[in-house]
């Protein structure tokens, strides 16, 4: 019975995602079923880390098909903190869309695409075969076309045809090279194919698909081909765009550390070299990106690419303490940039516009978001005692070790230490143009009222502040999931028995 709880965070969206779309023409109704189902996820994903924590790894088999030949689900320490962190920007997220979205959105099924949305998120790091991590995305991706495109102004459009263009060209690639392995291994059961590799050994052939899955999630998590995120994170409305830049490509994130932690780990030279490159030069391109743009949407969607490349270094140098440092960084950074694209797109509604040279001193109506603001720069950018600060540090440390072995590292680390110089240039550029200065817009003439925008944006400021002074507490959990992740044979057992 306590195993069939594992997919409460699945159930939960789904069944407010149907609810939500069966009573559209009620917004109020659909307000509140959100709110519950994201509250009950948030309820849930305690209880089940607290499961993970004393009962170990937690899986169902459904319909009673033993793994590898059923629909497997797996809890592990990852997959349960990334849920919890999840929840809570699916929280502050929905609570800032319910009074700035607009009504035209919410009577458009805005919310059942929101639940479907965190059923595609939670339902990637619950499965435990590569087929149904294709479905789940599938699910989510789906669900943020919509989301993209609702509203159908002309910018909207065009960034969706460009983003659903490239995602599926990756997710055609993903088919194949899922097709591929199953013809090699005749299975998708994730724990299985580790055995399996593992026994024939990874030749040439498996690592010619290995790479083939680099390119699939690099494209899902903006991992060097990133291309298509900064318009297409530009576009949509604030809470939309804090979904996406907080959760859609931590998901491709978790896809990688999953897959070459699990199946592909048997030539690092190789895979997580390449990883480790690419990993370089997007911290680099993005730190180049947030610098030169003068607009909140551009600099905020380059600052996401920047992560994407900080979380890979960690986890290319393959350590415990690296892969504690990683997935402590990547829970930061989906709690600071929901953040920070919350806030910057209350103060783009505030004036109107998004460019920081027409705007100036916010802070004299606004303190509390200015202030905010820069707790989530000053996080993002690693300026201790706060989150950011710690994820880095301890993630530089672990590369730096790796670094007596392969040089390489020690260019990695200092990208990794430039790219935070930039990301802290480019957010704090924000700040000094946005909300320092001579007030231009006295409080009769600001665009939108900032009323039920502040809670959200607190919540998600408190949580940061806790990562980084309560970051003692979390370390059991954190090496619990580093180490699920360095050994793989803890979750073989976990799912085959």
């Amino acid at each position: 019975m306590m195993n069939n709880l594992i997919i409460l965070p699945l159930l939960i969206p789904l069944g407010a995602g149907l609810m939500t779309a069966i009573f559209r023409k009620n917004i109020l109704f659909q307000r509140i079923i959100s709110i519950l189902a994201v509250l009950l996820t948030c309820a849930a994903s305690f209880f089940l880390i607290s499961q993970v924590s004393s009962q170990g790894i937690q899986t169902l088999q459904l319909g009673g098909w033993p793994a590898p030949y059923g629909i497997t689900f797996a809890l592990d320490m990852f997959a349960a903190l990334l849920i919890l962190t999840a929840s809570f920007v699916s929280l502050a997220c929905l609570l800032f869309a319910i009074p700035s979205i607009g009504q035209e959105r919410e009577r458009y099924y805005f919310y059942p695409l929101y639940q479907f949305l965190m059923v595609g998120v939670n339902g990637s790091f619950l499965t435990g075969d590569l087929f149904n991590l294709f479905v789940c995305f599938e699910v989510m991706l789906l669900a943020s076309y919509v989301l993209l495109s609702l509203g159908g102004t002309k910018p909207q459009l065009r960034e969706s045809i460009k983003y659903i263009l490239i995602n599926t060209i990756s997710s055609s690639l993903f088919l194949i090279a899922i097709a591929y392995l199953y013809r090699i291994t005749g299975t998708v059961n994730m724990a299985h194919l580790s055995v399996l590799i593992a026994q024939a050994g990874q030749d040439g052939l498996i690592t010619t698909v290995s790479l083939l899955f680099i390119i699939v999630f690099s494209l899902k998590a903006g991992l060097l081909l990133f291309f298509w995120l900064p318009g297409s994170y530009s576009t949509p409305p604030a809470a939309v765009r804090a979904v996406f830049g907080a959760l859609l490509t931590k998901v491709g994130i978790y896809a990688i550390f999953r897959v070459f932690s699990l199946i592909f780990y048997h030539q690092p030279e190789t895979t997580h070299l390449i990883l480790g490159v690419m990993a370089l030069l997007t911290m680099l391109l993005g730190g180049m990106g947030a610098m030169a743009y003068w607009d909140i949407h551009k600099i905020l969607s380059y600052n996401v690419i920047i992560s994407v490349g900080f979380i890979i270094a960690g986890f290319t140098a393959f350590s415990m303490e690296a892969i504690i440092g990683a997935i402590y960084y990547l829970m930061h950074d989906m709690i600071v940039k929901a953040l920070l694209f919350l806030i910057g797109g209350a103060m783009i509604g505030i004036t109107g516009t998004s460019k920081l040279k027409e705007m100036s001193g916010l802070i004299r109506y606004h303190p509390l978001l200015g202030w905010m603001f820069f707790i989530g720069a000053m996080a993002l950018g690693g300026i201790p005692p706060l989150s950011g600060f710690i994820g880095k540090l301890i993630i530089t440390q672990g590369i730096l070790e790796k670094g007596a072995l392969d040089p390489f590292f020690y260019a990695l680390a200092a990208a990794g230490l430039l790219s935070s110089l930039m990301s802290l240039y480019s957010v704090v550029k924000i700040f000094t143009n946005g909300f320092w200065g001579e007030t231009l817009l006295s409080k009769d003439m600001e665009k939108i009222s900032t009323k039920g925008l502040i809670f959200p944006c607190v919540l998600l400021t408190a949580i940061s502040i806790f990562l980084g002074l309560g970051g003692e507490v979390l370390y059991p959990y954190l090496a619990a999931a580093a180490e699920t992740l360095l050994n793989p044979q803890i979750y073989i057992e976990a799912v085959l028995k």
